[in-house]
């Protein structure tokens, strides 16, 4: 008998603390620099922070949040960037649940993101 491969595609990983007090807006995230996992899928988690000058010029591809580059918000959902950039929803204002995401925010991301509170 062949094995059987399950993906499940439910997009069910909510990092909004209150969800119905939030405000956010599409983005292209870039598949750069994105490892694959075990399954050969390129999944950006949600939570990540992410920033790259996108707010400013649309046309810019987001990046996760780092030392270079600034914060600008926080993906809402999981994103699959295997066959290359997807658009994602990118949460600029709300309640974020800390214990949701794959990283904690450093103290230059939380000063950033001045309309994202963090919570436990």
């Amino acid at each position: 008998m062949g094995k059987f491969v399950v993906t499940d595609y439910n997009n069910t990983k909510e990092i909004l603390k209150y969800p119905d007090h939030h405000v956010s807006t599409t983005v292209t995230v870039d598949a750069t620099g994105v490892t694959a996992n075990g399954e050969g899928k390129k999944i950006v988690p949600a939570g990540t922070i992410v920033g790259g000058g996108f707010l400013a010029d649309r046309s810019v591809k987001a990046k996760a949040s780092s030392e270079t580059v600034a914060a600008e918000g926080v993906l809402r959902y999981d994103v699959d960037v295997t066959h290359g950039p997807a658009v994602a929803a990118v949460v600029l204002h709300g309640f974020v649940d800390l214990t949701k995401l794959p990283a904690q925010p450093t103290a230059a991301q939380i000063t950033a993101l001045k309309q994202i509170t963090f919570l436990k």
